[in-house]
C-alpha cells in the first residue's frame, strides 16, 4: 500500500508494471488461452489476443469472444459475427463441424478453444490475466450507491493514478472478469464495483479481483426476493471485507450499523466514513446549492476544510466521503482529492439534471430501491418550482414490496406537489401518498409511460421540476427522453 494518512506499510510508487506483466501489453497467445481456460485447442490462431466479450456486437479487434449459453439466445449463433468484427479467439462449449471450424479459423488467424463451461473459463482466464499486474485494487459493494461511489472514487483517483473502472454496471460474475481483461500495464489503480444477489457471489468476485481496499456503502433490503433475508444480504456484503489481506483496509459506512459492525469481521484495518461524529472521514455543515451541487466541511485525519462539489444531495456527499477515504489510503494529498471532488461525474440516468425548456428534470431512472427513492425525493424538494414525482415499481423486494412502496408514497406526500404513479405494481405508492395527506387530485395512477407523459404535458408549467425514478425494468428513461423532446431540449446540465 502507498503511505497515506495512516501508518500503512509502504507501497513502492510504480510508473512501470509489475515484472510479471512485461508481456501484458501485447496480450496473450493461443497456448496461454488454452491453458488458462482449461480447454482443448481446436485451432491455434496466429493473432495475439487482448480483451474479451460475451456479446458479439461488443467484440473489439483482437479480443476473445466467449460463447455463453443464454435463456433467450446462445453465443454460438454469433461466432461468425464475432470473427467478422475482429475477434482473435473464440471460446466455445459446443462441438463444431470441421467445415465451420475451418471457416471460423480464417486461414490460421483465429484461435478456437473448446471448454466445458464458458462462464467458468471466462473467470479463470480473467484471474490468470489479473496475476500479470499489480495495481492498487479497490472493491466496492453495498445495497445502495455502488455505481456512483465507484465513479466518484475512480474520478478522484484519476487525479494521481491511471485508473481502470467497470463500465456501466458490469459488476457480476460476467462483467467483472471482462473488466479485468481490460487491465493494461499502464493501469496503476482499478476501482471495481461488485454486485450481489445472494451469498457467495462477492467472495467469488473478490477472489478474482483481489482488492486491498474494500468499500461497503450500505446494507438494505434490496433484492430480498433473491437473497431471502436482510441477514443474507449483510453476510453477502461482508464477504468483501472478509477477503481483504491483513495489510489492507476496509472502508465502512459509519452511519449504517450493519456495515460498521463489519470491522470485527475483517483481517484488514478499518476506516469509517459518514456523517457520524466519530467517523474517521466525515462531512458536517451541509448546504445545498440547488442545481449547483453541495457545500460541506470535510474532516479527515489529516485536516479539515470547506468543500464544494457538483454532486447533488446529501447521498451524493456520502458517496464523496467514501472516495475521499479510499484516496487518502492510496496516498493522495488532500488538495488533489478535493480537486477531484470538484469535477462533475457523467452518469446517465443517475441523479442527472436535464434542462428541458423551462422545466428541470431530475433523471434518476436507472434503478430504484426504497432508500434511494427517498433520497431522490429529498433532492427534488430542493429544486425550483413545483415538484412532480414520477415513480414506478421497485422490483425484487419480495414480501416487503407493498409496505416499502407505501412508505415511499408517504414521503412523497410531504415532499412533492404532484405524484404520478406508473404501473399497477407501484399502486401502493399512491395509497401511501393518500394516507400521508396528499390531495387525491394531486395523485395520478397511470398504466404506462405514455399516460404519464400525457399527465406531465397537461400539468407542467414553466419553472417546475420533475423527478423520474423506478427500477430499471420500468424503462422510465424513455419517459425522460420523450419529455425532453416535447420541450425541444434534453441536454444534461452536468
Amino acid at each position: 500500500m502507498v503511505s497515506g494518512w495512516f501508518d500503512m506499510p509502504d507501497r513502492p510508487q510504480r510508473s512501470t508494471p509489475h515484472a510479471a506483466s512485461t508481456d501484458a501489453a501485447t496480450g496473450f497467445d493461443a497456448a496461454w488461452l488454452r491453458q488458462a481456460a482449461g480447454g482443448d485447442l481446436l485451432r491455434a490462431g496466429s493473432r495475439r489476443i487482448s480483451g474479451g466479450a460475451v456479446d458479439s456486437r461488443l467484440v473489439e479487434d483482437g479480443g476473445a469472444f466467449f460463447a455463453l449459453p443464454g435463456e433467450r439466445t446462445d453465443g454460438h449463433r454469433f461466432l461468425e459475427s464475432a470473427v467478422d468484427d475482429g475477434a482473435a479467439a473464440l471460446v466455445v462449449t459446443e462441438p463444431l463441424p470441421e467445415e465451420r471450424l475451418e471457416r471460423l479459423g480464417r486461414g490460421g488467424l483465429v484461435t478456437i478453444v473448446q471448454v466445458a463451461d464458458a462462464a467458468l473459463a471466462l473467470r479463470t482466464v480473467a484471474a490468470r490475466y489479473r496475476d500479470r499486474f499489480d495495481p492498487l485494487v479497490i472493491g466496492i459493494t453495498g445495497s445502495l450507491a455502488k455505481t456512483s461511489t465507484k465513479e466518484q472514487t475512480a474520478e478522484v483517483l484519476s487525479g494521481r493514478f491511471r485508473t481502470l473502472r467497470n463500465e456501466a454496471n458490469l459488476n457480476n460474475e460476467i462483467g467483472l472478469p471482462l473488466t479485468l481483461l481490460r487491465l493494461r500495464p499502464e493501469h496503476e489503480a482499478a476501482v471495481l464495483e461488485m454486485g450481489l444477489y445472494t451469498t457467495g457471489e462477492i467472495a467469488l468476485l473478490a477472489g478474482l479481483a483481489r482488492p486491498s481496499i474494500g468499500i461497503v456503502t450500505a446494507v438494505r433490503g434490496v433484492h430480498l426476493s433473491r437473497a431471502g433475508s436482510i441477514e443474507a444480504i449483510e453476510a453477502g456484503k461482508r464477504e468483501l471485507v472478509e477477503a481483504l489481506p491483513a495489510d489492507g483496509w476496509a472502508v465502512l459506512n459509519a452511519d449504517d450499523p450493519r456495515v460498521r459492525a463489519m470491522a470485527a469481521h475483517t483481517p484488514a484495518q478499518a476506516l469509517t466514513y459518514g456523517f457520524a461524529d466519530d467517523a474517521d472521514v466525515r462531512a458536517s455543515d451541509l448546504e445545498s446549492l440547488g442545481t449547483e451541487g453541495m457545500r460541506f466541511r470535510l474532516s479527515t485525519p489529516e485536516a479539515s476544510q470547506q468543500v464544494t462539489t457538483p454532486t447533488l444531495g446529501r447521498h451524493g456527499v456520502h458517496n464523496a466521503l467514501a472516495a475521499v477515504a479510499a484516496a487518502g489510503l492510496a496516498g493522495m494529498d488532500l488538495e488533489t482529492i478535493v480537486a477531484g471532488l470538484a469535477r462533475p461525474l457523467h452518469m446517465p440516468h443517475r441523479s442527472q439534471l436535464v434542462r428541458a425548456g423551462e422545466w428541470t428534470i431530475l433523471d434518476d431512472s436507472y434503478n430504484a430501491s426504497p432508500d434511494a427513492v427517498l433520497a431522490a425525493l429529498g433532492l427534488l424538494a430542493e429544486l425550483p418550482g413545483r415538484h412532480f414525482a414520477v415513480l414506478g415499481e421497485m422490483l425484487e423486494l419480495g414480501e416487503a414490496a407493498v409496505p416499502e412502496h407505501h412508505r415511499v408514497g408517504e414521503t412523497a406526500a410531504a415532499l412533492a406537489d404532484r405524484l404520478i404513479v406508473v404501473g399497477e405494481g407501484a399502486r401502493s405508492i399512491g395509497d401511501g401518498a393518500l394516507d400521508g395527506g396528499m390531495d387525491a387530485a394531486a395523485v395520478h395512477l397511470v398504466a404506462d409511460r405514455d399516460a404519464a407523459l400525457a399527465v406531465l404535458l397537461a400539468e407542467l408549467r414553466d419553472g417546475d421540476s420533475v423527478l423520474v425514478k423506478a427500477s430499471r425494468g420500468a424503462a422510465l428513461d424513455v419517459l425522460v427522453e420523450r419529455l425532453a423532446l416535447s420541450a425541444g431540449a434534453g441536454e444534461p446540465e452536468a
